[in-house]
């Protein structure tokens, strides 16, 4: 039985997978003029079909939207009773539907050129209605679906999909459009805050940074570190930084010192320490005490001022890991 299973799966995800490369392998002009005409939209991107196909378009219209690209999708249906007036002259519509005969979608189509939107017709039969009547016609045939009757849409709905993120992923790395740019579209979300995040937002400022000068004592430094939680103690001299000493230097220490009753911190503490400015987003100190196998960091200005602190339990506490 499990056997069977695997098998089936295995045949499903090879069949769809087959259809992604020979439709990557069969992309054309009509493609790019698709783009062009997506590129060229001064309003929105409208997504229509019906059954299978309109969960497809909400998913292609929502890839869209979060890419920079203003989209939204309409149930065929609902469009002929009312909704139709949401698409406007400087929409493009993107008609998908496998057959191309979809009724509902036919029903729409010659109002939707009366009012002056570019169509874009997604199918599987470039001699279909939908297909001879649309602006640029993009061809998603599969020679078969990945159901074993052949029946239920399964490669045909993967391929729309594919053509669909195809869509948009080249029109965002056309348009430049950057990681912050993607944030700004997902504010609520752990991408967009980390993206958001800067270092400024999560350090610890004021009172709350362990600070002492080189003359202290290492024991009197260490109740310090203690007090304030943070894992150090930043060592400076009129707020420039000079040093820092961390619980890893205190195991270090410890192994090498017989006595530290009298050790100063300066005698102990390293200098010339990784830094980052408050500018920063909270995900470069994030790759920086990766990099470097840190647990904390002190935050200074260009001129090595102390402005803040942040660890590994600030940046946690952020959620930024």
């Amino acid at each position: 039985m499990s056997d069977t299973l695997l098998k089936s799966a295995q045949q499903v995800i090879l069949t769809e997978a087959r259809a992604v490369t020979q439709l990557a392998e069969r992309l054309d002009q009509s493609f790019v003029n698709a783009c062009t005409l997506i590129q060229n939209c001064t309003g929105k991107v409208v997504l229509i079909g019906m059954g299978k196909s309109g969960h497809i378009g909400n998913k292609i219209a929502a890839t869209f939207a979060s890419t920079g690209t203003p989209a939204f999708a309409v149930h065929p249906g609902e469009a002929g009773h009312g909704d139709l007036g949401m698409i406007e002259k400087n929409d493009v519509a993107i008609c998908i539907s496998y057959s191309g005969e979809s009724d509902e979608i036919m029903t729409l189509v010659p109002v939707i050129k009366r009012l002056g939107a570019s169509i874009i017709g997604m199918t599987g039969n470039a001699n279909s209605s939908i297909a001879q009547i649309s602006d640029v016609h993009l061809d998603v045939s599969v020679e078969k679906e990945a159901c074993p009757h052949n029946l239920a849409p399964t490669s045909s709905t993967t391929v729309a999909l594919a053509m669909g993120d195809a869509l948009a992923v080249s029109i965002l790395t056309s348009k430049g459009f950057s990681p912050d740019d993607f944030a700004r579209s997902h504010p609520s979300g752990a991408l967009g805050r980390r993206l958001l995040t800067f270092v400024h937002n999560i350090m610890k400022t004021g009172d709350e940074i362990p600070i002492v000068s080189a003359d202290t004592k290492l024991l009197d430094a260490l109740l310090v570190m203690s007090q304030k939680a943070l894992g150090m103690v930043l060592i400076t001299n009129n707020n420039h930084l000079e040093g820092i000493f961390t619980d890893g230097d205190l195991r270090r220490v410890l192994e090498t010192q017989s006595d530290i009753q009298n050790l100063q911190i300066k005698e102990v503490m390293i200098s010339n320490c990784k830094t980052i400015l408050a500018d920063k987003p909270a995900m470069a100190a994030v790759q920086m005490m990766d990099e470097f196998n840190l647990n904390s960091l002190p935050v200074v200005d260009e001129s090595n001022q102390v402005l803040g602190a942040i660890n590994t339990h600030t940046l946690m506490q952020a959620k930024i890991i």
